[in-house]
């Protein structure tokens, strides 16, 4: 009998990827914060909003998500790796945001909590795609709003690892567009660049 790759088994497989690469991800990275800056600024918060950083990684949004939404907002960012969390806190994101570990596919919130969620990188390291996005759209408020972001492009990014685009690959605007309106959002904006990968959505209901 075959083994089947439960969502555990992939959460798993995201722990191993990314727990070796914790202690020089921003090092390897380290051009990228205007990147993030600017996607935060496009997700347009206002003073006092709640936002999630969904697989917050090191944290290099909490920043200038704390900068968007003011002393009188709430940052959180959850991770379900313990290594990037402990790299986020060396790296003084702590003092931006209320950081969790946490399988963003169950997070500890409750219905309707939050105006917005912010995730860098976070669609293909989903072990579910459409039950993380749902999950995400629980925990906003309806018309909350929600950005996908990767600091380079599908076609960048894709050539950095030695590989080309797949049809399959769910950051592709035919691809995302239904998965995100399956999930209880509609995607309302798409920015596909070799600079820049920033998709826009709008939770329903």
């Amino acid at each position: 009998m075959s083994h089947q790759n439960t969502p555990a088994d992939r959460l798993a497989e995201v722990r191993d990827f990314f727990t070796p690469r914790a202690a020089d991800w921003e090092a390897r990275f380290p051009d990228d914060g205007p990147a993030y800056a600017a996607a935060v600024a496009d997700l347009g918060l206002r003073a006092g909003d709640a936002v999630l950083d969904a697989g917050c990684g090191t944290g290099r949004a909490l920043p200038a998500l704390r900068a968007a939404v003011g002393p009188a907002g709430t940052v959180l960012g959850a991770d379900a790796t313990p290594a990037m969390l402990d790299a986020a806190v060396r790296a003084g994101r702590h003092r931006d945001a209320a950081l969790a570990l946490a399988d963003v596919t169950r997070l500890p919130l409750r219905d309707g909590c939050l105006h917005a969620v912010f995730g860098a990188g976070l669609i293909s390291h989903l072990p579910d795609p459409e039950a993380g996005l749902r999950e995400l759209a629980r925990v906003v408020r309806p018309q909350g709003l929600l950005a996908l972001f990767h600091p380079v492009g599908r076609a960048a990014l894709a050539a950095r690892k030695g590989f080309a685009i797949t049809p399959g690959d769910l950051r592709a605007e035919p691809n995302l567009r239904p998965l995100l309106a399956r999930s209880g959002w509609e995607l309302t904006s798409y920015t596909d660049r070799d600079t820049r990968f920033l998709a826009l959505a709008v939770r329903q209901g």
